[in-house]
């Protein structure tokens, strides 16, 4: 065990294919020694880098690449005395389909250092276009016997593709070895909201449509493509966003209680959720296009790819029937956030009057998640305001988890997901009979999309947006009136 109590993995061997790439620099080798300083990782471990022989580094290289993107972006500075422990237990070896020698030889030679029993564990954080030939080169060189494996979204673009994906892995790997990472699913306030609901008696018996209205899950981005049109142009915020990580909130937020939190309960109840999901609506789909798109370097002139997309979601079955889910996300727009908004109905009866210059309009009985780490949870609703009459006010209550709990042992998604690999716990991550349910339910969608609407850098999205939840209004932005 851990020093905070989480199962420590058994001794690892791990191999981080596109170890030189900007996923790698900005989260996984910074997550890496995060989770050494931590005291988290097995008491043996080698971390052996990998790409393409073009892009082959010795290991001191590799060293002084992984102590870089340390000192660029993780908590734990590469200064603090356990970088050089740390760095003994990393090393690298070029490989690709056709020439993996190098690779097996650095495995080897890894896992004669480490003894057994010892792990396997493959992080393929290479483009999309090459999850295939890697998984097959870990079938043809021997190196996935016994192992397991972590794949990067997206986990194809639409049905046809998930499938083909899935059948070239699981030529190679069986199911049970297969890790889909959602690094939404590792946020400490994501899994929150498994506690939030089904630990307090207080919340579980009203989360259901004769209580709620509506459900919205909400992720603006004021960042633009960021010179990533290759990936993005031919992706969408649809394809990024809405299948690979807000969906998979949904699941959270609308599955019934598991028997327990282990990986075969949770995702059953997950699946069951997917499967009560109508197809997409395209008459309930706005996309849009922010104001500049097209001057991106990348981008084609002509491009009708959506930055921007809001959906409206129907999930039939007993508790949900006739509530709505409405997800939001897109680029270039008035503010980044991560929010779950529950809006319940409202008392049959109006007793009191209410000061409506108190009150912002749509913004009462309703709980707000707030799942961008650390994350909160507030709660919106009517109270009297002082004086000598019974009228009516805004008021909140908010929990934050930085202002509530020791935050040093907070581990960034990632980091919580890389734990679980390796101790083979598949709770958190996404089967593949969930995401091929989620693409066909896309099909719609993708066959026939509504044409892109522009909307201003900075906005909150086209008139449409807005037009698409009425009677109801998007919680974010929050303004009064």
């Amino acid at each position: 065990m851990t020093k905070n109590g989480m199962p420590r993995p058994e001794n690892h061997m791990v191999v981080l294919f596109g170890a030189t790439g900007d996923l790698a620099k900005r989260k996984l080798l910074p997550g890496w020694f995060h989770l050494y300083a931590a005291g988290l990782l097995p008491k043996e471990f080698r971390l052996i880098g990998s790409s393409p022989p073009s892009s082959a580094m010795t290991d001191e290289q590799f060293r002084e690449h992984a102590r870089e993107s340390c000192a660029d972006f993780c908590i734990t500075k590469p200064d603090d005395p356990l970088w050089s422990e740390f760095a003994k237990n990393l090393s690298f070896a070029a490989a690709e389909p056709g020439n993996f020698g190098n690779l097996v030889a650095a495995v080897q030679r890894a896992e004669k250092e480490i003894g057994d029993p010892h792990g396997r564990l493959y992080h393929l954080a290479v483009p999309p276009v090459a999850f295939i030939s890697v998984v097959q080169m870990l079938g043809k060189s021997g190196l996935a016997q016994g192992a397991r494996v972590i794949i990067e979204k997206p986990f194809g673009t639409d049905l046809d593709s998930a499938r083909k994906l899935d059948q070239a892995v699981h030529a190679v790997f069986d199911e049970s070895q297969v890790f889909r990472i959602d690094h939404f699913l590792g946020k400490e306030s994501v899994d929150n909201i498994l506690a939030f609901r089904f630990a307090n008696g207080l919340f579980e018996p009203v989360w259901n449509r004769d209580h709620i209205r509506y459900v919205q899950i909400d992720v603006p981005e004021t960042l633009t493509i960021e010179g990533r049109a290759a990936f993005y142009d031919a992706t969408g915020a649809y394809r990024d966003m809405i299948v690979t990580h807000l969906f998979q909130v949904l699941g959270f937020v609308a599955m019934e209680p598991p028997i327990s939190l282990s990986a075969g309960p949770l995702r059953a109840e997950k699946l069951k959720v997917y499967e009560a999901l109508r197809p997409i609506d395209v008459r309930h789909v706005v996309r849009g296009q922010y104001d500049g798109y097209l001057s991106e370097p990348g981008v084609a002139p002509d491009s009708q790819t959506e930055t921007l997309v809001a959906v409206r979601a129907e999930v039939e079955n007993w508790r949900w029937h006739g509530v709505p889910f409405f997800l939001r996300s897109g680029k270039a727009m008035g503010a980044s956030r991560q929010v779950i908004t529950l809006g319940f109905h409202e008392p049959p009866l109006r007793m009191f009057r209410i000061h409506r210059r108190d009150v912002p309009t749509g913004r009462v009985n309703e709980i707000v998640i707030d799942f961008a780490d650390p994350g909160s949870i507030t709660t919106d609703f009517l109270a009297k305001i002082p004086g000598p009459e019974l009228a009516l006010g805004h008021a909140t209550m908010t929990f934050k988890y930085q202002d509530s709990f020791a935050t040093e042992h907070a581990l960034e998604g990632y980091e919580h997901l890389i734990l679980q690999a390796m101790n083979g716990d598949q709770a958190l991550f996404t089967s593949s009979d969930g995401i091929e349910r989620l693409w066909e339910i896309s099909e719609p969608l993708l066959e026939n999309p509504p044409p892109a609407e522009p909307y201003p850098a900075g906005s909150w999205g086209p008139e449409s947006v807005h037009k698409l939840v009425a009677p109801y209004r998007w919680h974010l932005p929050e303004r009064k009136g």
